[in-house]
């Protein structure tokens, strides 16, 4: 049984993109006491669970559902009770900064205390 070159090929948009196309990246990430403080007296056991996997995925170059607030902070949300979110600046290409954490009742406090975080750091 032969193939014809063409079956061979890749067709459409397959074609478009290069077999093996994947950059794994891989963050450090860091915790201010602030964040640490915050993510250590949460009770609810199984945010914190979600939380620190969170953490995890995002190490592990998913960052996953990320929007940016402004002055360089972005925040990480997590679908987990009240909507936790998790403050963050990067440095550098690798460094992934965690400023502070709160969820959506606290959120402008949590951005207004992020941003300030972020910059008593540069």
């Amino acid at each position: 049984m032969s193939r014809s070159k063409s079956s061979l090929q890749p067709a459409g948009a397959c074609a478009s993109y290069p077999i093996g196309y994947t950059r794994c990246l891989n963050y450090l990430i860091q915790q201010t006491d602030t964040f640490a403080n915050w993510h250590t007296a949460l009770r609810d056991l199984r945010a914190r669970i979600a939380i620190a996997r969170r953490i995890d995925r995002a190490a592990a170059g998913n960052l996953g559902d990320v929007k940016p607030v402004g002055e360089g902070v972005s925040e990480m949300r997590v679908d987990v009770g009240p909507g936790y979110r998790l403050y963050f600046t990067r440095r550098g290409e690798m460094l992934i900064l965690l400023l502070c954490g709160g969820d959506k009742s606290s959120q402008s406090r949590d951005i207004a205390l992020a941003k300030r975080l972020a910059g008593e750091i540069e």
